[in-house]
């Protein structure tokens, strides 16, 4: 072997390994609950698709799972202390565990993987931290509480950071620094941006990328409303129909238009942006009180979104361009009851409801038809998106996390 090879193959070998069928951060590589995977089951037999194995300990959390490469990370609270995990993808044993901050809160935050690094939000504090995906080993930590005035609500900070870049993009909340963006290598303050909102509070959504006319944008729905921000830190619009409010959903980009949904029976609106040089107008297409949830989340396939009413376990399903609801599930179909969150693979929607009910149904606005459910054994209340990746499906159910074969048998 030549030997200016050799440092190249070490170095190789020292890199995380990587994966076409990876779930990086919260909602997936997009942020939108839409899984590329195919080859799947389109039904169920009667106890569910095979479970490929269980892991427990991971202590208490709503947080949902990220996978990269051979590994997942999630987030969860053992005694007083809030902790990172690293798994190995095929048989969840633990890899490593990092202390990361006082246990509280809801721990919502979803870990994100860049490269050889995790970031991770802990809840009760808001302590910000980055770690080596090697060795769970901290690399910088920042406080959105205490260094950025940020405004903590009742269960305190669960979102899940947006890595854009050489950025973290984080929302602490406050009135001069209601998201701020942070050099993703040092942790250092790149940016801070005042939102001109009454309501600043960060609320419980995340961030996401828009590009319209050429203008890049972070839009992020708050407490106080839904936000455009630029690249650079500035403010480009707002919209406060959807606030002040207890908001969770994370906003879906669909183009140059943005559909944005929030609970408590507030409803959702689609809006349209339009770019003039490096101003950005956002517009109502229109706003729909039947569009209402609150932690389950919404997505988009094709022309419909699908998502659940609030909290109640009564999923429905709405045409994108005009808010018409097409059908909304009834009580007597399927054993799932009250929140259910989603996610889409293969022409299916994964609905995995609080009592534990976890159904295959059919992506369809001809209506809820279920293809196959099964029953997870509960630790309590679970709001985890599940997660369908690399022919899997993975479960977070507070302390557990369950991983089921969902392929398609040849």
């Amino acid at each position: 072997m030549t030997n200016y090879l050799l440092p190249i193959l070490v170095l190789l070998n020292l890199l995380p390994a990587s994966s076409a069928a990876d779930w990086p951060q919260f909602r997936g590589p997009n942020r939108d609950d839409v899984s590329k995977e195919t080859g799947l089951l389109k039904s169920w037999p009667k106890d569910g698709p095979p479970l490929a194995w269980q892991v427990k300990g991971l202590g208490s959390s709503y947080a949902g799972v990220s996978v990269a490469g051979d590994r997942i990370y999630t987030l969860g609270a053992n005694g007083a202390v809030s902790k990172v995990f690293a798994l190995e993808r095929d048989n969840g044993k633990v890899v490593w565990s990092a202390d990361v901050g006082p246990a509280g809160g809801e721990l919502g935050c979803t870990p994100t993987v860049d490269g050889d690094r995790v970031y991770a939000l802990v809840g009760q504090e808001g302590d910000l931290v980055c770690l080596q995906i090697k060795d769970g080993k901290r690399v910088w930590h920042r406080n959105l509480h205490k260094e950025f005035g940020g405004s903590i609500k009742q269960w305190h900070y669960c979102e899940s950071p947006l890595v854009d870049g050489d950025h973290v993009i984080v929302t602490p909340g406050g009135k001069d620094a209601t998201m701020v963006a942070l050099d993703k290598k040092t942790g250092e303050t790149v940016w801070k941006c005042a939102i001109p909102l009454e309501h600043t509070e960060a609320g419980y959504a995340s961030a996401v990328i828009a590009e319209v006319g050429g203008v890049k944008q972070y839009v992020r729905l708050l407490d106080g409303g839904l936000a455009g921000v630029s690249t650079d830190g500035k403010p480009l619009w707002t919209y406060q129909k959807l606030g002040p409010n207890i908001n969770v959903s994370t906003p879906i980009v669909l183009k140059d238009q943005i559909l944005a949904v929030a609970g408590y029976g507030k409803g959702g609106a689609l809006l349209q942006l339009t770019a003039n040089g490096k101003e950005v107008k956002a517009e109502e297409v229109y706003f729909k009180s039947e569009l209402t949830n609150k932690h389950g989340g919404v997505l988009v396939v094709g022309d419909y979104a699908y998502g659940d009413t609030d909290d109640h376990g009564q999923p429905y399903c709405a045409e994108v361009k005009s808010g018409h609801v097409m059908w909304k599930r009834e009580g007597n179909e399927g054993r799932g009851r009250r929140s259910a969150s989603v996610t889409y693979a293969d022409g299916r929607l994964y609905f995995r409801y609080a009592n534990g009910v976890v159904a295959l149904v059919k992506a369809s606005p001809d209506g809820y038809k279920e293809t196959g459910s099964f029953q997870v054994k509960t630790d309590g209340e679970a709001w985890a998106h599940p997660v369908v990746v690399g022919g899997k499906l993975y479960l977070r159910e507070q302390d557990s996390l369950y991983c089921y074969d969902v392929r398609e048998k040849k």
